[in-house]
């Protein structure tokens, strides 16, 4: 916060967009508005308010938030010591989630299987975050995304909906994933797509965001599990899966221009109200380089790894995708 202080002593802006530096961005922006920097300087916040930053980031105020519409979450309780988060475990029982607030990647979160493991993790959390979350475990149920914009005259579209290869535990970033999703009906695609809008309307995020979901496999109840009022790794797949060019967009309507006056600047054609429609399948696989990372456990988790770029492949199937993909991944595993 304190060179970007100077960043603004010196050059003076009106305005300043938050929600294209990733989750340090938001961070530091939260810390200057908690210290009155932005109003001492005279600085606008553009697009999503810091407020609703806060509301998403905060684990209290986000499950607050989700409960004044009656929507869903998991049961979960926040604590800011590890003895608060061991006597929330005998509510929820084990095993259990723990995410924490604020957080980079997944930092800090994790499943625990006894008070043991919830003590030592718990204390990684707590020395990097503020506050953590102890969630009732959902593992083995699927993990669904979609990518939203909304405008400030309440416009909004769901851009694309991915679904993780993997079950829910495994960060999307270390997961494969799929774009749009495979296994949907189309009650389930309707009914995650509805709470998407929602939820985001009900936050009033400005610009672009990604709403995550648990899915129970064989039946329609899920959870959500965080809204990130940002742009993201997921972001970048969205646009590139959909030709939707999510920050260009986000940038427009960070300016107050209404998704109707915002012309795609891919199909330069359609406006940014358009919602894609996918005909094919793109597949995305992590790639890590452990040799760089000398004693680094090769176990993915919820906390993503030290992955170095992506493998992607689009196709008019999904056997097709991941075949493609796989075999561009070994030949060039091969090569190196």
């Amino acid at each position: 916060p304190d060179f970007v202080e100077e960043v603004i002593k010196k050059e003076k802006p009106d305005g300043i967009v938050i929600s294209m530096g990733g989750q340090t961005a938001l961070n530091c922006a939260v810390e200057m508005y908690q210290a009155g920097i932005f109003e001492k300087y005279g600085v606008e916040v553009l697009g999503t308010p810091v407020p609703v930053v806060i509301d998403t980031e905060d684990r209290q105020l986000f499950s607050d938030r989700l409960n004044e519409i009656n929507e869903k979450i998991a049961e979960s309780y926040t604590a800011e010591t590890v003895e608060e988060a061991v006597g929330h475990a005998k509510k929820v029982g084990y095993p259990l989630m723990i995410r924490s607030a604020f957080a980079l990647g997944g930092l800090g979160s994790g499943i625990c299987h006894d008070e043991e493991m919830l003590r030592d993790m718990g204390a990684k959390a707590l020395s990097t975050s503020p506050q953590i979350l102890v969630e009732k475990s959902m593992k083995g149920w699927k993990e669904v995304e979609y990518e939203v914009v909304r405008d400030a005259y309440d416009n909004c579209v769901t851009v694309c909906n991915m679904e993780n290869f993997d079950p829910l535990g495994i960060h999307t970033g270390d997961s494969i994933v799929m774009a749009p999703s495979q296994t949907l009906s189309d009650e389930e695609y309707h009914m995650l797509r509805d709470t998407a809008i929602k939820v985001v309307r009900h936050l009033g995020i400005i610009g672009e965001c990604n709403i995550q979901y648990a899915l129970h496999p064989t039946s329609l109840e899920y959870a959500i599990i965080e809204v990130n009022p940002r742009l993201s790794r997921s972001s970048a797949l969205a646009s590139k899966a959909t030709g939707y060019p999510l920050a260009f967009v986000a940038a427009k309507l960070c300016l107050g221009i209404p998704m109707t006056k915002v012309i795609n600047s891919v199909t330069k054609k359609t406006q940014a109200a358009f919602e894609p429609s996918l005909d094919y399948i793109v597949t995305k696989i992590p790639r890590w380089d452990m040799s760089k990372f000398e004693g680094v456990s090769k176990q993915i988790g919820s906390a993503i790894k030290q992955d170095i770029g992506k493998h992607a492949n689009l196709e008019f199937q999904s056997n097709e995708s991941s075949d493609m993909l796989f075999a561009d991944v070994a030949s060039t595993a091969a090569s190196q």
